[in-house]
């Protein structure tokens, strides 16, 4: 009988992964993978900032469930409190949500131009963060690289400034995977002069406090955290306002 491989994914792995990080907190039961069995941990509304005056800047944020915001209320995923972070910094932003929950960087390369087209204009600025599913499924990296490279190509095409944000690769792949996983993102960040924040979950995975039952995603804390560290270089890829 042919032996059946297991794959995992973002949204629906058995090992909570700051575990496969090798961070030493322990975390509480995984709850259950099915996305429709996922509970808020704080339905809470954040408030709302006014929308400042001037021209609209219009950001795409396309990912995986790290930014579908899997688990959270409303108005709490990654994209909403960037975009609240940006009104408050006075910029009249829209940041619109592009993530879909177990989506590898293959995936988005088949969505990435439909998604583009599908906008009501083409965007400032794409926050582009995708991979971390790609080690899961135990991915080759080389095949990752090229479907970045596909969808950074295609943002270049069409004029699009990219910020990028990173992953890094489970220890237990050993360290010829993170070899040749973990650089993606900066090597392309500076082949393709894209902004780039390392690894999207740096300083949220370590603490549980900041991460919900799974270990896997990170609570509307952890969100807020990481809204912290990646707003300011958001602003700084967005371009100069058109005169």
């Amino acid at each position: 009988m042919a032996r059946k491989m297991r794959t995992y994914s973002i949204v629906g792995m058995a090992i909570p992964l700051f575990l496969l990080l090798g961070c030493s907190a322990q975390p509480t039961a995984p709850t259950a993978p099915d996305a429709a069995q996922a509970r808020p941990v704080d339905q809470a509304r954040p408030v709302e900032v006014p929308r400042p005056q001037g021209n609209e800047r219009l950001v795409l944020a396309f990912g995986d469930s790290l930014y579908a915001g899997y688990g959270l209320g409303v108005g709490q995923s990654l994209p909403d409190r960037l975009e609240e972070r940006l009104r408050t910094a006075g910029v009249n932003a829209t940041v619109v949500n592009a993530g879909v929950s177990g989506d590898t960087s293959a995936a988005g390369r088949q969505r990435l131009a439909f998604t583009l087209d599908s906008q009501k204009r083409a965007p400032d600025l794409v926050i582009l963060g995708l991979g971390g599913n790609d080690a899961l499924r135990l991915i080759s990296p080389d095949e990752t690289r090229a479907d970045m490279i596909a969808m950074m190509d295609e943002l270049k095409r069409r004029n699009i400034p990219v910020l990028l944000t990173g992953m890094r690769a489970p220890p237990n792949l050993g360290p010829d995977y993170a070899k040749a996983f973990e650089p993606i993102w900066p090597d392309l960040a500076a082949k393709y002069g894209a902004g780039l924040y390392p690894f999207i979950l740096d300083g949220v995975i370590s603490d549980p406090a900041l991460m919900q039952r799974d270990g896997i995603h990170p609570t509307a804390a952890g969100v807020e955290h990481m809204a912290d560290a990646i707003a300011p270089l958001a602003l700084k890829a967005l371009p100069p306002k058109a005169s």
